[in-house]
């Protein structure tokens, strides 16, 4: 299989693994406008990639893939090496004309057409949806730390070897869920989680500002994911499945992997 030009559009929060350190999962867009789910890959490796080019989400990237045979979900593959080639990222002008370009050449509106193209046989598993109406933003108590088998399953990676870390260390447990509730073009609503990197690095920065006031940080997140984005921002969603839901088929197996939030563009008045 050709090396692929991958638009990353997505990157969640990291979980422990048995075979690696903790994992995250990335995901992208091709040049086509189909999506591309890409794992494993090594936190320790995506902080090896920031540090010594600066990647960062929406940049373009060469990497050479290869389609899982594990994973009944098309859009899943495996890096062949971990070989990257950073070309270039998009920016934020024009309302993220840009970004806008890719990330919106396929947006789903209607819950029961994706989940009707989420069954066999297409198993979609990654999209980009909008709703028509954001209803609420939740926030749930979660445990404040990991389980005990994911703590000793990060001190077995086998990686140590190629990639810089410490199996000691695990990047910390953010102690809450967070969730929209939204409608779809029919009035449909979905209740999903979010599990974008941002959101929970958002918390901890907001945790750092308000000197370790967690209740006083979830506000901030609150603010700015609700109050905020809802009333300035055009928002999308970027959804995935996880596949032990999807393989299940669940009622909806997808949990929210992204946020694209453009700034509204407000429309031009004419004078007559």
């Amino acid at each position: 299989m050709p090396i692929k030009k991958i638009l990353i559009t997505v990157t969640t929060y990291p979980l422990p693994s048995r075979s690696y350190d903790e994992l995250v999962c990335t995901a992208g867009i091709l040049e086509n406008g189909t999506w591309i789910r890409i794992y494993p890959i090594p936190l320790s490796f995506l902080n090896q990639i920031k540090k010594s080019t600066g990647f960062k989400k929406y940049t373009w990237i060469e990497l050479d893939v290869i389609p899982r045979t594990d994973d009944f979900r098309p859009e899943s593959h495996s890096p062949k090496s971990y070989n990257v080639k950073i070309i270039s990222t998009l920016n934020t002008k024009d309302y993220w004309k840009e970004r806008k370009e890719f990330c919106l050449r396929n947006v789903y509106t209607n819950k029961a057409k994706l989940i009707l193209d989420s069954q066999s046989p297409t198993n979609v598993s990654l999209a980009t949806f909008k709703p028509s109406k954001i209803i609420d933003f939740v926030i749930e108590e979660d445990a404040a730390e990991w389980k005990d088998e994911w703590k000793e399953l990060r001190k077995q990676t086998d990686l140590f070897a190629e990639i810089e870390s410490d199996p000691e260390k695990l990047i910390p447990k953010v102690p809450f869920k967070f969730y929209y509730i939204f409608e779809d073009d029919e009035g449909v609503s979905s209740r999903l989680m979010i599990e974008d990197w941002e959101i929970f690095q958002l918390y901890w920065n907001c945790l750092k500002n308000s000197n370790g006031d967690k209740n006083n940080a979830i506000k901030k997140v609150r603010q700015k994911y609700f109050t905020s984005f809802v009333s300035k921002h055009e928002i999308y969603l970027f959804l995935g499945t996880t596949m032990q839901w999807h393989r299940r088929r669940a009622t909806n197996p997808f949990v929210i992997i992204g946020i694209f939030y453009p700034v509204i563009q407000n429309q031009l008045t004419l004078d007559f």
